[in-house]
């Protein structure tokens, strides 16, 4: 069974575009369940210690946007992938 080796190509092309699309699915939501973990964590530490929330809230925001930059960082490579 000798496959082209132009069909060949084409067939690991649409693999590699079908591994981009899973991998940027994974990273969504890996990225929605970090962010649901941080807000859960800072709505637990504001409840115990409400004097703190100022500081519990700037945390989450910078700990969220942590989150959002390694995520954006990751479907970017993800689908690059497609262009190379």
């Amino acid at each position: 069974m000798n496959i082209p080796i132009q069909e060949a190509a084409e067939v690991a092309t649409e693999y590699g575009k079908m591994g981009a699309g899973l991998g940027a699915g994974i990273v969504a939501i890996g990225a929605g369940l970090g962010i649901g973990k941080i807000g859960a964590s800072a709505n637990e530490g504001i409840a115990r210690q409400p004097e703190a929330a100022g500081d519990i809230r700037g945390g989450s925001i910078i700990l969220a946007a942590f989150v959002e930059g390694v995520s954006l960082f990751a479907v970017v490579v993800t689908l690059a992938i497609v262009l190379v």
